[in-house]
């Protein structure tokens, strides 16, 4: 067989609250996909913040190895340019190219798309990543070809004129179910459904062209819901991402796979595929073990972090089968509302003392008995076992990849954009460093 084109397709904010995931979202195009191929039910992302966790998805790292602490449009830029997989591709003769976002770069800082080192770069816009993705396809090189489509939903500013009636929404588990939850996740479900759309373009084109049956599609999204205790936090709510993967040969079938995967494991997934040698910097596992029946599990624990969002916010976790611990570095008393993006639910919650709840330093959750991860178990005997356990992971972990933060504040870039911990918003006036 010859090498399969692979389209990569990402989307801002979505975490799994879509249709495949078995939401009242409908996204017909997304569930087909799923339907054809693979949904890892237990993806999660390696930083839940757009930048970072697209550095670590595609040079296969933690976001801390990139250099990829904070938002390209803040003034952050990815470490190595060199480490994005397209380079890696290319020399497997693959021809790339960018329709719509990147977020690893910002031509406001650095230099824009075209620092990347795409062959192609068809549009940045985001109202035309789908348009310009289907022309790609339509026009497809005789090589293969490594196609990135980043699209601007589910980000906010979500759309607030819609066919749908917040009447009989449901909100995420981790909000109340009142009026301006469902009005919020009304707004979100209108824009998820405008984002399967125009996946279903881009799909349709690969059908339209023949190119469907050797073609590896990958869907996925950065982090978890631009709502109050998803985005940017490291419970599953934040971390926890879509994954779907269709193609030909073992990308088939319409499976559900319930092992632990992380964005990190991408990368080396497509060089075991390709028969490409793994980069040294490689910190992710194939998970062609997984799909070929050979074992049930890759992994027995992923890694995430938030360094900055719109403020600095540093914090480390570590998940197990069953257990989740998160460490923070800032000895807050209040929670960083700058680093939660403004709407109907945050709104809500701030009116009703939401402002006022101290974050805890530490946490660990039994993810099986709590899955809205609730009840802290830090200070509980029955599990000092399992916390000492995954303080001494994280603390490997952290050595082993070696995290900036262990020699203290993790450092900004000159010029860089930032909020105040203390602010309401991430509209707020910045601080430049």
């Amino acid at each position: 067989m010859s090498k399969p084109n692979i389209l990569y397709i990402h989307s801002h904010d979505t975490g799994r609250y879509l249709q495949p995931y078995g939401h009242a979202i409908p996204t017909p195009n997304l569930q087909r996909l799923a339907e054809r191929g693979l949904l890892f039910r237990r993806a999660y992302c390696a930083a839940p913040t757009c930048s970072p966790s697209r550095a670590a998805l595609l040079t296969g790292q933690a976001a801390h190895s990139a250099g990829m602490t904070g938002l390209a449009n803040r003034g952050f830029v990815l470490g190595d340019f060199g480490q994005h997989i397209i380079h890696t591709l290319k020399a497997a003769d693959y021809k790339s190219a960018l329709a719509g976002i990147q977020h690893l770069t910002s031509a406001q800082f650095h230099r824009g798309a075209e620092a990347v080192g795409y062959d192609q770069v068809l549009t940045t816009e985001r109202d035309q990543a789908h348009s310009a993705a289907v022309d790609f396809i339509k026009a497809a090189p005789a090589q293969p070809f490594w196609l990135t489509v980043g699209f601007f939903e589910t980000h906010r500013e979500f759309p607030l004129e819609h066919d749908v009636n917040p009447a009989y929404v449901q909100p995420p588990a981790c909000l109340p179910d009142t009026p301006s939850a469902r009005q919020d996740m009304a707004n979100y479900i209108a824009m998820a459904q405008t984002l399967d759309d125009k996946v279903g373009q881009v799909l349709r084109a690969l059908d339209e062209t023949g190119l469907r049956e050797n073609t590896l599609v990958i869907y996925t999204t950065d982090h978890g819901l631009a709502f109050p205790g998803m985005k940017c936090n490291l419970t599953d709510h934040g971390i926890g991402v879509a994954l779907i993967m269709q193609g030909p040969g073992l990308f088939s079938g319409g499976r559900a796979l319930d092992a632990m995967v992380s964005h990190i494991d991408i990368f080396p997934t497509l060089c075991d595929l390709l028969d490409i040698a793994p980069p040294p910097w490689l910190q992710g596992t194939s998970i062609l073990p997984l799909l070929r029946g050979e074992s049930d599990s890759i992994r027995d624990e992923v890694f995430a972090e938030v360094n900055y969002h719109a403020a600095y916010e540093p914090k480390r976790a570590v998940r197990t089968e069953r257990y989740k611990y998160i460490r923070r570095y800032d000895n807050r008393e209040s929670p960083v509302l700058s680093n939660i993006d403004d709407g109907l639910a945050k709104s809500e919650l701030l009116e009703n003392g939401f402002a006022e709840q101290a974050p805890a330093p530490e946490q660990l959750y039994d993810t099986l008995l709590d899955p809205v991860e609730r009840r802290n178990l830090i200070h509980d005997a029955e599990h000092a076992d399992a916390l000492a356990d995954l303080r001494a992971r994280l603390d490997r972990w952290m050595h082993a990849t070696d995290d900036p933060l262990l020699r203290g504040r993790v450092p900004a870039p000159p010029g860089a954009q930032l909020n105040d911990p203390d602010g309401l918003s991430p509209r707020d006036p910045f601080m430049v460093l």
